[in-house]
């Protein structure tokens, strides 16, 4: 699923919901309609946890990937209920196994680059490494925000945070990635 197809998908506040429980045990039964209909509810919160600490290259099939451990593992869910905080927990331990497989590497030149003489234009890369160098507590949260462009209410409900402590995270958050993005001013 592309990005622009995230976008189509329903908020949060449509996730939480009674039904929820009703797709879970569902698709425990074996309802592969109800699972997938489980994705297109939960998609946008999994790729925003995922962007939290995942390469941006990597948040496409990390995503599929804890969609199909989710499908796996569905059996294990003790509280259908709880299928969204289960989900992103599984996320997190996803870009986590990535990040520890992963081994970074830098290719090396005999060029010295010359000293820039004004300040390059960020990127959407330079702001998720920002990001991700933030403490986890706001992770999520601005990911989630300047991202998936979901609402405070919405992000408290995905993430089982209060929306005053969702607030707050949003703008200590904030801060601090204006200060790692060199941005204090703004």
């Amino acid at each position: 699923m592309r990005g622009s197809q995230l976008a189509d998908l329903p908020a949060p506040s449509q996730v939480v919901s009674p039904e929820t429980a009703i797709l879970v045990e569902s698709a425990r039964a074996g309802d592969r309609d109800a699972f997938g209909m489980l994705y297109q509810r939960f998609a946008r919160l999994v790729h925003g946890v995922l962007l939290a600490s995942a390469r941006h290259d990597d948040v496409q099939d990390l995503t599929q990937e804890v969609f199909f451990r989710a499908m796996r593992r569905l059996h294990t869910l003790r509280d259908p209920a709880a299928f969204g905080g289960w989900l992103a927990a599984m996320a997190r331990n996803e870009a986590r196994m990535r990040h520890r497989a992963a081994r970074p590497t830098e290719p090396l030149s005999d060029r010295i680059p010359a000293p820039s003489l004004s300040a390059p234009a960020l990127t959407t890369d330079d702001v998720l490494v920002a990001l991700r160098l933030l403490p986890e507590r706001y992770r999520e949260p601005l990911a989630l925000r300047l991202v998936e462009q979901m609402g405070g209410e919405e992000i408290a409900l995905a993430l089982g945070l209060t929306h005053g402590t969702v607030r707050v995270y949003l703008h200590h958050g904030m801060r601090l990635l204006r200060e790692q993005l060199g941005e204090a001013d703004v």
